[in-house]
């Protein structure tokens, strides 16, 4: 055999072995994945999951119920919904890998959630930090009611409209990334995120006893966990992997701004779970939240708008659909704590400010592929200050009012909560990243890129023409 046909057999060998050994760790991690499972189950008790409570509880309101199940729904559609997003601005030989990043935290995150998440976010509290494990596998979250959260749904109802924020969040992450993140990275990363960076950020800003929560930190509806969360973790995850081939130096436009508009508009129609169902009950904060969400996100559209105009002489569609989301994601902390006028005022900030701060992100050299950071960033963090600001106890007697209406504390208040979200986010990522580094190559390579995500990461093509 010649020289020249072994330098033509020995990479297809090589690639072919690749397979095999990458073909064997799915089988031995989808192994320990089920085993886990099945320990887990039989760590369950029967009596104490379902026969504590099987019939209709005198402490369950069926409208608070029906209500929050809805709105469950609802944030469950905003996952599918981002993909539909995400999907749209890329380039179309990335359009499965993306919409795939953000999918599969629907099976992912669920399996967690149930394992152990939500005992580790929403569980008895460890030192004001973290949940213990004492509801892993659900044990104990029953179908009465839990106090700590509402006394008038099931505690597994509180933990499945749960699990969906869970669910969204890390999926918003992957639009920083987008086109060049190895899919057995990712899911590594996925796992890592959730158990080490989510839980803990939930149960400080919602769980019962978190140090957030005790010091007077207001998050309505995730802008500290959610938004924050997954914006410093985008930054994060622009730094540590790099810029796309050929950013800066060729023209990487949208490849279907159709899918991206029917995603965004899911989104929208979503986000009124997501905000008015955090009142977790059907009544005027669920309708007070669920006016100021539209207000926000409608000044949002407004802002961008007018700003694209005057700096580009133009607006554009996509730069209201992210105007919309900018004002989406500044409301979602404020959203049951603040009037309509103060939500004009919110949204309209936003679309500003999350418009230069997207214009600006080339300055700074980090390659934010779908600008999460300069949306669900700034965003939360714009949010999440002006809690300080409006917030009022004429809107929620369990709130606190904020600096218009004469009290500093509370702006106070949230700043240090914004600044402990996206440092603890920002270095949990980056030691994440930078862990699994040692393991495994998180970036797909340079051809792998230039052939894209869809056939080198999935064998799939997403248009067959």
């Amino acid at each position: 055999m010649s020289t020249n046909e072994l330098s033509v057999q020995n990479p297809q060998t090589q690639r072919d072995e690749g397979v095999q050994i990458s073909r064997n760790r799915r089988i031995w991690i989808a192994g320990i994945l089920l085993l886990f499972g099945v320990i887990v189950g039989t760590l369950i008790s029967v009596r104490e999951t379902f026969g504590e409570f099987i019939g209709q509880s005198p402490l369950i309101n069926a409208a608070d119920t029906g209500f929050v199940f809805i709105s469950a729904c609802l944030v469950m559609l905003m996952t599918p919904a981002l993909a539909l997003f995400y999907g749209g601005m890329v380039r179309k030989k990335n359009v499965l890998g993306t919409m795939m990043q953000s999918f599969v935290t629907l099976g992912v995150v669920t399996f967690i959630w149930v394992a152990y998440g939500y005992s580790l976010a929403f569980g008895p509290d460890v030192n004001h930090l973290i949940g213990n494990l004492s509801w892993a596998g659900l044990q104990g979250v029953t179908l009465a009611p839990n106090p700590s959260y509402s006394t008038t749904i099931p505690h597994q109802l509180f933990m499945l409209f749960q699990m969906m924020f869970a669910c969204l969040t890390p999926a918003l992450i992957t639009g920083a990334f987008a086109g060049r993140f190895k899919f057995k990275a990712y899911i590594m990363f996925l796992v890592l995120w959730v158990t080490f960076v989510y839980c803990p950020l939930a149960h400080w800003v919602w769980g019962d006893g978190g140090w957030i929560k005790n010091l007077g930190g207001l998050d309505f509806a995730g802008g500290l966990v959610v938004h924050i969360g997954s914006g410093a973790a985008a930054l994060a995850a622009c730094l540590v992997l790099g810029v796309r081939k050929g950013y800066k130096k060729e023209a990487m436009p949208p490849h279907n701004l159709t899918l991206t508009f029917i995603g965004a508009c899911l989104l929208w129609f979503g986000w009124f779970g997501f905000n008015a169902g955090s009142a977790l009950s059907a009544g005027s904060l669920a309708i007070s939240a669920f006016l100021v969400t539209q207000v926000a996100a409608g000044m949002g559209v407004i802002s961008w708008c007018l700003t694209e105009w005057a700096n580009r002489g133009r607006p554009t569609v996509l730069g209201a659909l992210s105007g919309g989301v900018a004002g989406l994601v500044a409301i979602t902390p404020a959203a049951g704590f603040v009037s309509a006028t103060a939500a004009v005022v919110i949204g309209f900030l936003a679309g500003l400010v999350c418009y230069l701060a997207v214009s600006l992100k080339s300055k700074f050299n980090y390659d934010d592929s779908l600008d999460v950071v300069g949306i669900h960033g700034v965003g939360g963090i714009l949010g999440s200050l002006l809690v300080g600001v409006f917030a009022s106890v004429l809107i929620n007697p369990d709130g606190t009012s904020g600096l218009i209406f004469g009290s500093w504390h509370l702006l106070w208040v949230q700043i240090v909560s914004t600044i402990a979200s996206i440092a603890f986010s920002f270095c949990g990522t980056w030691i994440i990243l930078s862990f699994l580094s040692k393991f495994t190559e998180l970036r797909v390579t340079e051809r792998q890129e230039m052939k894209g995500l869809d056939v080198t990461q999935h064998s799939e093509n997403c248009y067959r023409i």
